[in-house]
């Protein structure tokens, strides 16, 4: 009975591939990857990168730290648990595109409202099944990330034309893009006061799951621009400040670093992801990109202070150049797989910042510990 309902599932399969539109994803390189239309069926662009989590598609694809990428997930088949209300990191889908081997056309989970397709089509967002995305990965590991579009019933040779006249990932400032226009609070208390530390979220590109574990943790959790002055910042009178994660090249943020500045030593500083290479940048540090970065749920971290391994969420393209580092900023995380910077501390200021995720969604939820440690150097400088 099995083999049976293997052999009418791969059927309609092919069915399903004979009736949709042909699409192609092209690199900057000359690679092609021919499939189907997934989603929207118009062109688009962006810096090709690969996430390796095999749960978490809802969380990745509305993250802000992938605006301007397309997005290609190494797990097989996508959209088995359809799209629900729960699992938004933003307001939208924040990637340009999105490339899987198989997309699952009827969900089955309790909570799903629509199928990833439908999600997909509804923003607008072109994306391309049945490829290989394993060989993409293997690619990008030899060959790096790189510019990359995909496009609906266009040869390849056409869309790498017009891939050629578009911007590059990183010459975009995509944190401005991305980044509230306007200061909001989060989930704020029903009797308007005030019922643990007050933190300032500055909006690089946040994710929603910061600010849900900040209130989880008692927190009265305000959320600001990126553009937002350090006089502005401190008008608001926060027990301390978490710069969030976003997209992006961050040698292109000296706006936001020149504001970090004339914060850290007045206030308890923590930085995730974009916010540590901003603070790394504050204390006369370098980043530089990575080959192909680190997207994905099981990447292994080393706390030099206890020695401990955590297992981590990451999703970032950039990393701090360790001998850059001045004035008291030193690392207190390193990458087991290539030894780069996770996560810095100072010797003397209540600062502490991670390159991983230590909101996770998707991934291990390992390490909310840090949270409580931020706190606790909030309430000691009340």
């Amino acid at each position: 009975m099995s083999e049976i309902h293997s052999a009418c599932r791969r059927s309609e399969e092919r069915m399903n591939l004979e009736k949709d539109k042909k699409a192609v994803l092209v690199l900057e390189d000359g690679s092609v990857y021919e499939g189907y239309v997934f989603g929207a069926d118009n062109f688009t662009f962006g810096e090709v990168v690969f996430n390796t989590s095999m749960t978490g598609y809802q969380e990745m694809l509305t993250d802000p730290s992938y605006a301007g990428q397309i997005l290609v997930l190494t797990y097989p088949l996508i959209g088995n648990y359809g799209i629900n209300d729960a699992s938004f990191e933003s307001q939208r889908i924040q990637v340009s595109g999105f490339v899987v081997r198989e997309q699952c056309v009827q969900p089955s989970h309790w909570q799903s409202k629509t199928t990833s397709h439908q999600f997909l089509a509804d923003s607008g967002i072109p994306s391309i099944y049945g490829v290989d995305t394993r060989a993409i990965t293997r690619h990008l590991r030899a060959h790096g990330v790189m510019m990359g579009a995909i496009a609906c019933e266009q040869s390849p040779d056409q869309v790498l034309m017009k891939l050629k006249s578009m911007p590059r990932y990183d010459n975009i400032d995509f944190v401005k893009e991305v980044s509230t226009k306007t200061p909001y609070q989060w989930e704020p208390s029903a009797n308007g006061g005030s019922d643990g530390p007050h933190i300032i979220v500055v909006d690089c590109g946040l994710k929603y799951n910061i600010l849900r574990i900040l209130r989880r943790f008692g927190c009265t959790v305000t959320v600001v621009p990126c553009t937002y002055s350090a006089e502005q910042i401190l008008g608001l009178e926060p027990d301390g400040i978490l710069l969030s994660p976003g997209p992006g090249d961050p040698a292109l943020l000296k706006h936001i670093v020149d504001t970090v500045r004339k914060l850290v030593g007045v206030k308890p500083v923590m930085g995730i992801c974009l916010g540590e290479q901003i603070l790394g940048q504050a204390f006369g540090g370098r980043t530089f990109k990575l080959k192909f970065g680190h997207r994905g749920g099981n990447h292994p971290v080393r706390d030099l202070k206890t020695g401990r391994v955590h297992i981590t969420a990451q999703n970032h393209g950039y990393a701090v150049d360790a001998d850059t580092l001045k004035d008291g900023l030193e690392v207190s995380h390193i990458n087991l797989n290539d030894g780069t910077v996770e996560g810095l501390c100072h010797r003397e200021l209540s600062i502490i910042s991670i390159q991983y995720h230590s909101e996770a969604s998707p991934g291990p939820q390992d390490n909310l510990y840090l949270f409580d440690q931020f706190l606790k150097m909030t309430r000691r400088c009340c």
